[in-house]
């Protein structure tokens, strides 16, 4: 059986697209869900929303097992009393997990700043796959057309980021297109320079990338949602570490800009400093 998702639940986890995403996703790759809820955090537990009405831990655990049972794999409830980054640290070594899911928030009043500033949180605090679910997001489960936005400079991801080759393996013949985006400062490399830049983490077996494109924009960020939209992507995967030489894609400030402008999901893979 395959690693667990964890899935960070908010308080209206019921009606968290991410969780029902995250469900479709573990199916095929037969793995279980772990849902993570830490009870204290401005996002799991919007204790500044009105409609937020704090109960205690056992009503809560209560409720998520009640949530558990009618997931369609096999599902465990984890209520924590740390705030957000240890409660996730402490999942992540208990777990091992093949990735972290957060959803948009559920409550009508919590700004989309709230699920960026908790991605960049997790990203900084608790380096791990962060998979972000758009409110509405519909798209395909499993996703068959991934996109990898790249800089064009090369990067290294941590070892247990394997999660490419186990999506396309369950996706039924999915493609892994790449995207770069060139501008005045960054002119094009070409395909094989680009492909070069990502070989050495063999994120995939080379019959599974497609196309490589080099698009021109002033921003990194239009340039690839552009392309995106123009594959009909329904997954894009962007690298983030906290530094960059080129404060492009790899910056979190940018990956920010991702999470809260795409309209479908996005995984967020932290490379080595």
């Amino acid at each position: 059986m395959a690693s667990p998702l964890i899935v960070l639940t908010d308080f209206y986890a019921v009606t968290n697209s991410a969780l029902s995403y995250a469900a479709g996703l573990a199916l095929p790759l037969q793995a279980e869900l772990v849902l993570l809820h830490a009870r204290y955090d401005a996002l799991l537990a919007p204790l500044d929303d009105p409609s937020y009405v704090p109960v205690d831990a056992l009503a809560t655990e209560q409720a998520l097992q009640q949530l558990a049972v009618t997931q369609p794999v096999s599902t465990q409830v984890e209520v924590s009393e740390r705030e957000l980054p240890e409660a996730v640290r402490t999942a992540v070594r208990s777990h091992n997990p093949l990735l972290l899911v957060l959803g948009h928030p559920g409550g009508a009043n919590t700004p989309v700043e709230v699920m960026i500033s908790t991605a960049k949180t997790l990203l900084s605090t608790v380096p791990y796959p962060l998979l972000l679910v758009p409110a509405l997001a519909q798209e395909a489960v499993p996703p068959r057309r991934l996109l990898l936005a790249v800089d064009g400079q090369p990067f290294v991801l941590h070892q247990y980021q394997d999660i490419i080759r186990q999506l396309l393996s369950v996706s039924g013949g999915g493609t892994l297109n790449i995207v770069r985006v060139a501008d005045s400062s960054h002119p094009r490399l070409g395909a094989d320079t680009i492909l070069g830049t990502i070989a050495a983490n063999d994120l995939a077996d080379e019959a599974a990338f497609g196309q490589v494109a080099e698009v021109a924009d002033l921003s990194a960020v239009d340039g690839v949602l552009a392309e995106a939209d123009r594959q009909q992507a329904d997954l894009l995967v962007v690298i983030a570490r906290r530094h960059s030489l080129l404060g492009s894609l790899f910056h979190h400030s940018v990956t920010g800009q991702f999470i809260e402008r795409s309209t479908i999901p996005v995984l967020v893979l932290p490379a080595k400093d």
